[in-house]
Formats: structure tokens, sequence, C-alpha cells
């Protein structure tokens, strides 16, 4: 009981440490976004608004969860809880545009995608585990690096079967895209590569049909998809169209505007400048968590999160943009906090709270150690001077 008075206590002073930077940073992405899907179907614009809402909530839930007393025991749960929505997904998953991904919310017309979820936990489980026992100078020995590997893979095996190659690929690299930020031993690197490079055939000769064909079209001539992408771009100039001549999207030949192609709609409504003004935006964002993580170099929890959040933001923008102008194949990956969507962007907003929750407690924590420490240290100073005259008078 007096554990959790005194974190209410410190609780208090959780907006004094707060990093406004990393909030104010996504406002302008959610405003852009919610414009483009308002124009795209005001239906679709309420639905994100619900999502939004529940967002908010459950970033401010997380903001104030302690985290760093109940990890030893919420993660493990919440690793194992995920695995088993994941295995759940075979058996009673909804299909949505030929893929079982979604559970349906009993009672409610909403759904929920358990391979979004994985994400959180997976970076949070490599936190704890890394936190427990960080690395040496010379990076994580083959022994730690399988350890940690099975935290990741075993999800991926997992969304891959269903099949969401796209989304298993984003857990993949952002796993060891956190590990290559800690520190892993580069022999380990060189062999991953090596391997990686050898067994290309293979991989491939195990693609689903429809697999295979993504990369075959993106080889030789571009999908239907990606050819209205590039003709929305194109269109859109230099400064964009008006909503009316935006035909793309408003006679829909542009499939899934809203979601995985929204990038090709604001080229097409706002141009070149609009989508290099939100690429830009996205690259400050990184920059930005990047730098959290070396300015926090000891401490791994804030390490791992933040330099996970930066790897899914680099992945998904990357791969969404570079699909949507064919140079990469088609995969159902989503612009993050842009595309319409709740799952993703809930998640993205609980990754939010966590690490605001890791870096303000954090300096508060230190802030209330050193105050004990200080004031011990004074009390024993205190203490031996008047056991001197004491001792002398003896």
């Amino acid at each position: 009981m007096n554990d959790i008075v005194e974190w209410i206590e410190r609780s208090k002073g959780l907006f004094k440490y707060f990093n406004y930077i990393l909030m104010i940073q996504i406002i302008p992405l959610l405003v852009m976004s919610s414009l483009l899907v308002y124009e795209i179907s005001e239906a679709l614009f309420k639905k994100q608004m619900i999502y939004y809402a529940i967002g908010f909530i459950v970033f401010f839930l997380s903001c104030f969860i302690p985290w760093r007393k109940i990890l030893w025991w919420f993660v493990p749960v919440f690793y194992v809880g995920n695995l088993i929505l994941l295995i759940a997904v075979e058996f009673i998953g909804k299909k949505i545009l030929g893929a079982q991904r979604w559970i349906e919310i009993p009672f409610t017309n909403f759904t929920m995608q358990p391979s979004e979820f994985i994400k959180v936990s997976v970076l949070l489980m490599l936190a704890y585990f890394i936190s427990k026992n960080p690395p040496s100078i010379k990076g994580y020995n083959i022994k730690d690096f399988i350890k940690l590997s099975v935290i990741i893979l075993v999800p991926f095996i997992l969304i891959a079967k269903e099949p969401d190659l796209g989304t298993a690929l984003v857990l993949l690299i952002t796993g060891y895209g956190t590990l290559f930020i800690v520190g892993i031993n580069w022999k380990i690197w060189v062999f991953i590569i090596v391997g990686l490079g050898l067994s290309a055939p293979l991989l491939y000769s195990n693609l689903h049909d429809y697999q295979k064909k993504r990369i075959t079209d993106f080889i030789g001539k571009p999908s239907y998809h990606v050819q209205q992408a590039l003709i929305a771009i194109g269109s859109g100039g230099m400064y964009g169209n008006k909503k009316d001549e935006a035909t793309q999207t408003q006679l829909k030949f542009l499939p899934i505007s809203s979601s995985d192609f929204i990038f090709a709609y604001l080229g097409e409504r706002w141009g070149f400048v609009g989508m290099m003004s939100v690429v830009i935006l996205y690259i400050f964002l990184i920059i930005h968590l990047l730098s959290i993580t070396r300015n926090n170099s000891t401490d791994y929890l804030v390490i791992t999160l933040s330099s996970g959040l930066a790897f899914l933001f680099f992945v998904y923008m990357g791969v969404n943009i570079y699909m949507i102008i064919g140079l990469a194949p088609v995969v159902g990956l989503p612009l993050p906090i842009f595309s319409h969507g709740g799952t993703s962007f809930i998640i993205f907003a609980i990754i939010f709270g966590i690490l605001q929750n890791l870096l303000a407690f954090k300096r508060d924590l230190l802030y209330n150690t050193d105050s004990k420490v200080i004031m011990s240290s004074k009390h024993k100073s205190f203490d031996r001077k008047k056991s001197i005259p004491q001792q002398a008078g003896l």
C-alpha cells in the first residue's frame, strides 16, 4: 500500500519531465491525416476520431502505469497472452480483403489485429531481458543472441503463417535493429548476412504464390495498385490538385486510398511539397527518438523502447512509400499514425506512453535516490562530527 501511495506522489511530477517535443512532432501528422481521411470518407473520419480518442486515453494510462515496478511479472504474461491470440487467429480469425489476421471484438463492430499488439510485447520483453543482462563492451555473444532471438522469432513465425509476411518482416527488422543499437558482436552479424544470402533461393521457394507474384510484379511490370498510385502522384505535380480534381481517388481508381495507399492520395492532393513535408516530419521524429537513445546510454529500458520505436517508424515509412512508388513489392503496411486504422494507431500510442513514463520517472527516481544519498551522507557526517568531541571528552 505504501508503494502505491509513494508512486501516486511521484506521478504528480510526471509532466515536469514530459518530453513535449516528441508529442508536438506527432500533431502535424495527425492533422494532415485527418484532413485527407475526411475528404475520402466522412464515415471513416468519424471512426478515425474514435480511434484517436481511444489512443489518447491509452497513451495517458500508459504514462501513469509504474512500468519499472511491474515489468518483472507483466511482460511475460503480456507476451505469452499475445502469442495465444496469434494462435487463436487461425481458428476464430475474421477474414478482411482475403486475409485472416483479425479477431472480432464481441458485441462491437470493431476488430483487433494481434500481430500489431505483439510489437509492444516483443519490445517490452527485449527491454526487460536486456536491462537484466546488459551487453559487454564487445556486445552480446552467440549464447545471449540466441536467447534474445527466440523472443523475436517465435511471433515472427506465427505471423508469417497467417500469412502476413509484411508485418512479420517489420517485427523481424525492428527486433534485430534494436539489438544492433544495443550491441551484438560483429562476427554474429557477418554470419547472419552470409547465411541469408546463401539461403535466399530456399526462402523464395517457400513463399506463397501471391507473395511470389508481388516480387515478380516489382521486378517486371508494376501491379495495378502501383500503376494507379503513380498516376495519382504524377497528376499532383508540385503543389497538388483541388479535391474535386483529384480524380484517381474521388473516382475510386486508387485502391485502399485511406489506408495503405494514403501517401499516393497525399501526392495527388498536395503534390510533391506535401509528400516531402510528411517525409521530413518522419525523419525528424526518427532522429529525435535515436537522440533519446544516445542521451540515455545507461538505461537499457529507454534504449530498447526508443530505438525500437524509431525502427518501427523507419521500416513502416520506408516500405510503404517505396511500395507506392514501385521501388518495393506491395505489402499490407500502412503509413504509421497517418493511414486510417485503429489497432496500429493505438499500438503506437501505447509505446509512446510507456517511453514517456520511462523517461519521466527515471529522472524522478534518480532525483529521489540522489536526495536520499545526499541526506544520508550529511546525516552520517553530522553524526561523525558529534562523535568526535564525545570521544575526546572520554
